[in-house]
């Protein structure tokens, strides 16, 4: 999906990158934003929650344009890989842009995540920027009064069992009235089968690594 280029250079690199700070990262697009003083409707912290916090004026505009971004990453197992590269040279930066721009269309009004991207790159940041996409769809379900139900499974779920577990936390005491449901399904194929739910900030684990974990804790406590 990206250029031969970008990924040979991605190998290749293992210099150290300088950091740079995250405020001198907002000046290229915060004009996008009605106001420089709007609040998130959720605090968010990291480099990436920083830069994603910095969109909050401009939400709903580069709502879908920051999805197809987030979708690029599934499609692409290579990409993360890519932008972790230490050592881009400008020239494959602004291939990468380029490519990522494709993806976004015209989804993008204002050309705010056009410049979003921009200074990520300028900034050496582009490693953050799918975590940066997990966290906008943070924000922008915070904005929507959406309650996130993440599950996460060892291999895919079906939609019937996707929509039963969806049914019975719907109508429990950790959706609050007003509140809608997103369901977020995980793959995480290290916890060997069962699931994980995550709501809020409740986690009921009921994989098997975790059953292991217990049970091995128990036979060593035990003998």
């Amino acid at each position: 999906m990206l250029s031969s280029r970008a990924i040979a250079q991605a190998a290749r690199s293992a210099a150290p990158r300088a950091p740079i700070a995250p405020r001198a990262a907002f000046r290229c697009y915060a004009q996008a934003a009605s106001s420089a003083s709007t609040k998130p409707p959720v605090a968010l912290f990291g480099i990436d929650g920083t830069y994603a916090s910095a969109l909050t004026a401009a939400l709903e505009p580069t709502a879908r344009a920051m999805e197809n971004l987030a979708g690029v990453f599934k499609r692409d197992a290579k990409l993360q890989n890519v932008l972790m590269a230490p050592m881009l040279s400008a020239d494959d930066k602004r291939q990468i842009i380029a490519e990522l721009q494709k993806h976004v269309g015209s989804a993008d009004k204002g050309d705010v995540v056009k410049n979003f991207l921009k200074t990520l790159a300028d900034n050496n940041r582009l490693s953050v920027l799918e975590s940066a996409c997990e966290k906008f769809a943070v924000l922008m379900s915070a904005a929507r009064g959406e309650v996130e139900l993440v599950v996460t499974s060892a291999a895919p779920l079906d939609n019937r069992t996707l929509s039963r577990l969806e049914s019975a936390v719907a109508k429990s005491q950790y959706v609050g009235q007003g509140k809608r449901l997103k369901v977020v399904p995980k793959v995480n194929p290290d916890i060997r089968g069962g699931l994980v739910v995550e709501i809020g900030d409740r986690t009921i684990d009921l994989s098997v690594s975790s059953k292991m974990a217990k049970m091995n804790k128990l036979l060593k406590d035990t003998l």
